[in-house]
């Protein structure tokens, strides 16, 4: 069997039984997480744009946009899957390199409108969107990541596989849908290296890829079914020829929907293990920022590649720059969605603390990823002290994890601002129920 078989099986042979209570519990978590990543990014310049250049697709369709304005689902795929993104709050997989809810749920819940699913049978195409998603990006591993945005490149896969689920797509159909979906794969990690509004919209022409990929191929529309290991497919072209004898083997048995990181802090998630690293040394050994001499961030390569500005002039960079986020949470106590704004970006205490903070590459911490994202943090004081710290793995991990409170609170903070307390409130107490609900938000 090719791949695309292998899940479109596993699929069909799932739709027929009970969805794991505990993957249940971890999929309404990652909802959650979707709608205060999806608020927090409704502003967002490459949001407006989108809704400005598709507005021949709004106030009609079945499906809709965050704040109740109608939208036919593709453009309600594409604006929600990219406002999801737009702020960098939203969850991640890590040993896929990926952040799988943006487009999968996005596409679930525009397949879902225009269905008229009810909330089990949204969760239950999350689920398998989260499930065969992340498989394929842990099997193209850290080559295909080394060029690719996994969450444009595998988004689609988690994208075309909630909607199959929600379309209910037959064996042969569902297989299909994967195969069209990869020749729309794409999402250069070049495009966000400078100044840009591309990066979300990864995410968001996923979702959208995946939706069109599950429509077409209920209309009987086909594709290479080896496109992900045929000779050459995605895991020759996009990677190094990765094994995909065990790619199914575990589905159904190991939820990957249950080992999520939810984001802690606002930012590019490779610089958290640095932030919590600098904060737990502030905490233990009870300096202020300004008794910094210098300190030096040392953790793997890719963060040091992606979160790479080191005098970043707008938001977007800063929530890619490792010793803005860091200097920020030394000064200010916290890296919230206020440390992006105008007048927190040229903080002199802020910017006077980024001249003192060293970044390097550590083989050790490196070789851990993806599967460990560490960070070890030394700090000389002005007083002659020095400290170090190593930290492991980073609040929201699966070893550190935000409990059903902390993660219903990051709902309130991100969604507050957008649609109301009283209606972030509201909204938090449907999606705890929205197993047994027969509408969707």
């Amino acid at each position: 069997m090719y791949v695309t078989e292998i899940f479109a099986r596993y699929a069909a042979v799932s739709r027929g039984q009970s969805l794991d209570a505990d993957a249940l519990h971890h999929a309404r978590r990652a909802v959650m997480d979707w709608y205060a990543s999806l608020h927090a990014g409704l502003d967002a310049p490459a949001v407006q744009a989108l809704e400005a250049v598709l507005s021949d697709d709004l106030d009609r369709g079945s499906a809709r946009l965050a704040r109740g304005r109608a939208a036919t689902p593709r453009a309600a795929a594409l604006i929600n899957g990219t406002s999801a993104h737009a702020a960098e709050v939203d969850d991640s997989f890590r040993e896929a390199m990926y952040h799988p809810g943006a487009a999968t749920i996005a596409a679930a819940l525009a397949a879902a409108q225009s269905c008229g699913s009810d909330g089990s049978a949204f969760l239950r195409g999350v689920v398998l969107g989260y499930e065969i998603s992340t498989r394929i990006g842990v099997a193209l591993g850290r080559a295909h990541y080394k060029y690719w945005h996994n969450t444009g490149t595998v988004g689609a896969f988690g994208a075309a596989a909630a909607a199959g689920s929600l379309l209910r797509l037959d064996e042969a159909a569902f297989a299909n849908a994967l195969a069209l979906v990869g020749t729309f794969s794409a999402g250069l990690q070049q495009a966000f290296r400078l100044e840009t509004m591309a990066k979300p919209l990864h995410a968001g022409r996923a979702a959208e890829a995946g939706l069109l990929a599950a429509q077409l191929a209920a209309r009987g529309v086909r594709s290479s079914l080896d496109v992900l290991d045929g000779d050459v497919g995605i895991g020759q072209a996009m990677s190094t020829g990765p094994d995909w004898s065990e790619v199914g083997a575990s589905l159904g048995r190991d939820f990957h929907i249950a080992r999520l990181t939810f984001k802690n802090h606002v930012g590019c998630g490779h610089t958290f293990q640095a932030i919590d690293g600098a904060l737990e040394l502030q905490r233990l050994n009870r300096f202020t920022h300004g008794q910094i001499e210098r300190l030096h961030v040392a953790t793997y390569k890719p963060a040091l590649d992606i979160a790479c500005y080191v005098d970043p002039r707008n938001g977007a960079e800063a929530r890619f720059s490792v010793a803005y986020v860091v200097a920020t949470a030394l000064v200010h106590g916290s890296v919230r969605m206020a440390a992006y704004e105008p007048a927190r970006l040229f903080d002199p205490a802020t910017r006077a603390l980024m001249t003192r903070i060293t970044t390097s590459v550590d083989p050790e911490i490196d070789a851990g990823f993806p599967g460990r994202r560490a960070a070890r943090v030394d700090v000389e004081l002005t007083d002659g002290r020095r400290f170090t710290h190593l930290q492991p793995d980073r609040k929201g991990d699966p070893e550190l994890p935000l409990s059903d409170a902390e993660l219903g609170d990051k709902l309130i903070e991100l969604s507050a601002p957008a649609i109301g307390e009283p209606a972030a409130r509201a909204l938090l107490a449907r999606l705890w129920t929205l197993d047994t609900s027969t509408d969707l938000p």
